[in-house]
Parts: C-alpha cells; structure tokens; sequence
C-alpha cells in the first residue's frame, strides 16, 4: 500500500481528536520533535526571524527566505509541514493568493494567513479586506489542486483590540464562510472562550496557542483540534544559549555545560543525515 501523502495526513488530524504541533525553527530542531513522535509541525516566525538576526516581522524577513526554509523542512521531515505565514507578505488579496499558491509549491500541508498588518497605527485589516484575503488564499489553493490546510488567524488578543472576544468569534465566523479550514486567534487564554470559540466555528477545526496555565487535556475537552505552541521552544533555547553566555562573560562559569546534551547523543541523532 503506498504511503498517504503528508497533505492527506494533516487533513485527517484535524478531524477528529486533539493533536499537538510544535514549531521548531531549523532543520535540526525539526528533525528532533518528528523523532519524539509529533504527528505534524509548523514553522514559527518569530524562531525563523531570531535565528537570523532579524526581529519577527514580515517587513524584516520576506517571503523568499521563509519559503526556502519551509522548503528545506519539507524535504527534511517526513511529517506535515504547517507554516505561519503571517499576513500573506501581502495587502491585497490577489497578491496574498499568489503568495499562497508559491507557498503550497514549497511542500507544505497547510498555511495561516492573520489578519494583522504589521504597522502599528492600523494593527488589523479592515474585516472586509481581512475576509477578502482568506478567500483570496482559499481560491489560490483551489487552484493548486494540493489540498493544504488553510487557517485563518485574527490578532485581536495579540494586537491589544478593544472587545477581543467579539471581535474574534465575528472575524473567526467570517474567516470560516469565506473557506478556512481551521481558525485560530492566539492569545486566548480563558477556558469558556476557547469553548465559544470552538462552537461558533463548528464543525471547522479549532487551533489554540499554548499558554501557562492551560493544558492540552483541557483543550481537547473544550473541543479544540490543535494546540501549537509558536515561538515558545525557540525562545526556551534562546533563554539558555542567553544564561549560559552571560555566565561565560560575566563570572568565567561554565557550570551551564555540564547539563548540555551531549555531542554523541546529537550526533547519533542526525547520523543518517549525509549531504
């Protein structure tokens, strides 16, 4: 029996249950989450951003890097490939959709499109062109032919809107007409919302960015098909690397090292790797 395409996989996780996606932020730390057993990725852009030196914003970082590094996961994993693909690297929604369509190119298995704007004194699309955008992405994909995922995002918790919850549930309903697959508004970190949200959106799937003080059993009870967890592994490695070489200028310590992983343990990890 041939093996299900990685597209086919994400389809069907994102029926019934509650799967947990982490975001590595290079190969290697891709390669590692896929050998731990996770069932799919995404990429982070913040990860991807920080690891090049550049702060997280579609401005810093363009689209050609980040489709090259979705590229490079792609061929890398065999699990599928989500990837935060923050506004679309566009305004206009003929210019997300053909963003889009070089995107489902790239090998992955689904994309989010958010509705912020990167610029702070208008922080989220107008609802109208915010919607125009997700079913600009939908008719992209359509026409790809590849079934990838799409989500549809709204910053209202991130961006600090007035009456987030409502303005969430109303962009998130929108999103879903227009054709998203899944919704998801990070940030959310009260039960009975995620729960609101997961019935207003029904039967399209539900993703929920981990947080303090939520659990995934919880989420999984309040119906919610997908936890991701963003930047939050990029940036418990970075707290590390960070303390480790504070120590190492400020007091000569190196007692950070001698809990380090060791090299033969990372080394057999990616032994198979050969360029």
């Amino acid at each position: 029996m041939a093996p299900v395409p990685p597209v086919e996989t994400f389809r069907r996780l994102h029926q019934t249950g509650c799967f947990v996606m982490p975001n590595p932020w290079d190969v290697g730390s891709a390669l590692y989450l896929q050998h731990l057993g996770f069932p799919a990725l995404a990429t982070t852009s913040a990860g991807l951003a920080f690891s090049r030196g550049r702060p997280d914003s579609a401005r810093a970082l363009g689209i050609d890097p980040v489709l090259a590094h979705v590229r490079d996961l792609a061929a890398a994993c065999t699990v599928p490939i989500n990837v935060d693909f923050q506004s679309g690297y566009a305004d206009d929604p003929e210019a997300v959709a053909t963003n889009v369509g070089r995107c489902v190119q790239s090998g992955c298995s689904g994309l989010s499109i958010e509705d912020a704007t990167d610029d702070p004194a208008t922080p989220l699309y107008e609802r109208g062109l915010a919607v125009e955008r997700i079913r600009a992405a939908r008719r992209a994909i359509d026409a790809s032919g590849v079934p990838v995922v799409l989500t549809a995002r709204c910053e209202a918790w991130l961006v600090g809107a007035p009456d987030p919850a409502s303005m969430a549930i109303d962009r998130l309903v929108a999103f879903a007409e227009a054709g998203a697959d899944c919704l998801y508004a990070p940030g959310v970190r009260d039960g009975a919302m995620i729960a609101a949200i997961v019935k207003a959106v029904a039967p399209r799937a539900v993703n929920v960015l981990a947080l303090p003080g939520l659990s995934v059993a919880e989420l999984a009870d309040a119906g919610v098909r997908r936890v991701s967890v963003g930047g939050a592994l990029a940036r418990v490695a970075w707290t590390a690397f960070m303390q480790a070489a504070r120590d190492l200028v400020e007091t000569g310590s190196l007692e950070a090292f001698a809990s380090a992983v060791s090299w033969s343990e990372l080394n057999r990890l990616f032994a198979t790797r050969q360029e």
